[in-house]
């Protein structure tokens, strides 16, 4: 009797711990029309995360690199973040003028993909813009946690405007 009575406060336990766990961080995701409302309101630089529903690389980056506690903090403090699927068929105003989604083969693209891209559709990119959405730059390809650590943080703390991107890099300490 005291074995079942300890079992099932052992379980109760358990089941009451894990449901007042804090829920886990995670990067504060706008669209672009809400990126843009908020830049109105308070100036920040923005983060788009372009990415395909099919890419791996840009699952794999969800998974590891959006979703390091530290970088979570970062971004949510330092920039409005967009995820932006580069075959979304919705059309999107940005800065005055409306893209639209192009048909191409069984697939397609999205018309502000391509602007920011520079033609470059390459899945998982990165796009890092000042406070009145200028291109600062694109980034392609995966980036691991203390990759991106370094560029979102030569962004973020406007290194850029005094740092050659190398030196930033080969002087760079993570604090991962």
């Amino acid at each position: 009797m005291k074995k079942t009575a300890f079992l099932i406060l052992a379980i109760f336990s358990a089941v009451s711990f894990s449901a007042h766990k804090p829920a886990a961080e995670k990067i504060n995701w706008m669209t672009w029309e809400e990126a843009q409302e908020a830049q109105k309101k308070h100036p920040k630089k923005i983060f788009v995360d372009v990415y395909t529903d099919w890419c791996g690389w840009c699952k794999k980056m969800d998974a590891t690199t959006f979703s390091h506690p530290d970088l979570i903090r970062y971004v949510n403090e330092k920039y409005y973040a967009i995820k932006f699927n580069a075959e979304q068929k919705t059309p999107i105003t940005f800065n005055g003028k409306e893209y639209k989604f192009v048909p191409q083969g069984g697939r397609g693209y999205h018309e502000l993909a391509a602007h920011l891209m520079g033609g470059k559709m390459s899945y998982p990119t990165t796009l890092y813009l000042d406070e009145q959405a200028n291109m600062l730059s694109p980034v392609p390809g995966y980036l691991d946690p203390t990759t991106f650590e370094t560029i979102i943080t030569y962004f973020g703390s406007n290194s850029f405007t005094k740092t050659k991107w190398e030196d930033y890099q080969k002087n760079f300490k993570s604090k991962l």
